[in-house]
């Protein structure tokens, strides 16, 4: 599969977006969203959709770190249904995303980031990592 790819970390305050490159082989951060409300975030991702040619959109599974799926993770298929409503053709997938804040957090320490930015980037890099593992996952398969 050619084209890019978009990953989305939805947090309750900004929602992180990650971007393939157009062979769909690299992730590289793209931009922090403020939530505004599920009626305006969909429209928004719907915009960056249709302006990158975004063939196939990849949403951040929280799941409990047994496996098991809480509130959040309810919430966040929720989400993504709506959204695969509104993209029609381009095809939504869930992808577990456990651990890819702290890992984001962790490596943002590490580069020795002020708190405030790191709340500003912590997003747009736990995307990256969603989407990363997601490209990643279909290469070690055969599918890339």
């Amino acid at each position: 599969m050619h084209g890019r790819v978009l990953a989305i970390d939805l947090g309750d305050v900004r929602v992180g977006l990650a971007l393939s490159d157009p062979l769909g082989i690299t992730a590289q951060p793209y931009e922090t969203l403020k939530r505004l409300g599920d009626r305006q975030d969909l429209d928004r991702i719907v915009g960056h959709v249709r302006m990158h040619d975004v063939r196939r959109v990849i949403v951040g599974l929280p799941l409990l770190m047994s496996g098991e799926e809480g509130s959040r993770a309810h919430s966040a298929r929720e989400f993504a249904a709506r959204l695969a409503t509104r993209l029609g053709e381009v095809p939504v997938e869930m992808w577990d995303e456990r651990l890819t804040t702290v890992q984001a957090e962790r490596a943002l320490l590490a580069g020795d980031m002020r708190r405030r930015k790191r709340r500003d980037v912590v997003d747009r890099l736990a995307a990256v990592l969603i989407l990363q593992n997601w490209l990643d996952s279909r290469v070690a398969s055969g599918k890339g």
